[in-house]
């Protein structure tokens, strides 16, 4: 009988922290890296994180916790990276062990600034790692939910059914529920999308949109995200599926979406950059649209992209949102 895969989670904010709390209810040690020694101290001390999710309490003798990325890449077969966009370069580069064998999940939900990959395009590119040992997370899911123990869903994408259903298999429990689907380039690039077009919403209710507009808004927002899927890997998928569009609902407008939180702010007259310091949280929103809007720029054939590009010039050119707005209400149907 072979030995059991062993599983761990890279990263200390609130959706590592869920998953690492849905991962021990079917495991029974689960190996934890985060960067800080005053959170995995914390967490051994009083047994919850400091900065994240901190009604979920954790029985340590699960845990394998650590501040050496390398100690924790070594230990397990499975790894999920759960590390935001603009910081996890950094952390990759820490490593010095062969991941080539390893399993890699990416919760990461952005394009990699430094390589302008999309992260599994990255790991298969500067860490060897096999296209079919690559997988993606996706929704509808807030972290918040989880640690509530609500009903919630999740989407694993893997070329490798198999890989994709173990996966799954180690996430599922009674208020978990998940599919596999082998789209695993539409559902990276859904979970970097439907971040841009929260913060749109957001940027919609601070400007005092009501809710007719924000169904217009999500309305087109889905259609750009197919048209934008399309031009980047063209196959046989279903918008509307849970993975794609109820993620992009459920972050579009929940009060759990910090994505929604930031455009709400923009919307109110905050700089981008008291924004970010006042939520003390990282809006993936904010990154994955310069990353989107340069990638769109790059085609020969750009796509309409009216969200992105209303949303990328008010983060990036200083725009004025309500300016901004007024000219996208008139391109939206």
């Amino acid at each position: 009988m072979s030995n059991p895969l062993k599983y761990a989670v890279f990263g200390a904010g609130s959706w590592a922290t869920a998953i690492v709390k849905m991962l021990c209810e079917n495991l029974d040690e689960v190996g934890w890296y985060m960067r800080s020694a005053y959170t995995k101290e914390h967490l051994l001390k009083e047994q919850h994180n400091p900065n994240y999710l901190s009604s979920v309490e954790f029985h340590l003798e699960q845990l394998k916790i650590s501040n050496d990325i390398n100690e924790i890449a070594d230990y397990a077969d499975v790894l999920f990276f759960v590390i935001p966009s603009a910081f996890i370069n950094a952390e990759l580069e820490k490593l010095n062990i062969d991941i080539t064998n390893k399993t890699i999940v990416s919760a990461v939900k952005g394009i990699i600034p430094e390589s302008g990959l999309l992260v599994g395009e990255h790991f298969n590119e500067h860490y060897k790692v096999p296209f079919e040992s690559i997988a993606v997370i996706a929704g509808p899911c807030h972290a918040e939910e989880v640690a509530l123990e609500r009903l919630s869903y999740l989407t694993i994408s893997c070329w490798d059914s198999k890989k994709a259903q173990q996966i799954a298999d180690s996430l599922s429990s009674n208020y978990i529920k998940t599919k596999i689907t082998d789209d695993v380039i539409g559902v990276e690039y859904g979970v970097m999308l439907k971040n841009i077009y929260a913060i749109a919403a957001g940027i919609a209710h601070g400007l005092g949109y009501g809710d007719n507009f924000q169904s217009v808004l999500m309305s087109n927002a889905i259609r750009e995200m197919k048209r934008f899927i399309k031009k980047m890997h063209k196959m046989k998928r279903n918008i509307n599926n849970s993975a794609y569009l109820g993620d992009l609902l459920v972050t579009g407008y929940s009060v759990f979406s910090r994505n929604r939180m930031f455009g709400n702010m923009i919307g109110k007259g905050y700089t981008v950059k008291s924004a970010q310091m006042e939520m003390n949280m990282v809006a993936e929103g904010y990154y994955a649209t310069k990353s989107a809007y340069l990638l769109n720029e790059k085609n020969v054939k750009k796509t309409r992209l009216p969200i992105i590009n209303a949303v990328y010039a008010i983060l990036y050119e200083n725009k004025n949102p309500k300016k901004v707005f007024k000219k996208l209400t008139e391109k939206l149907d």
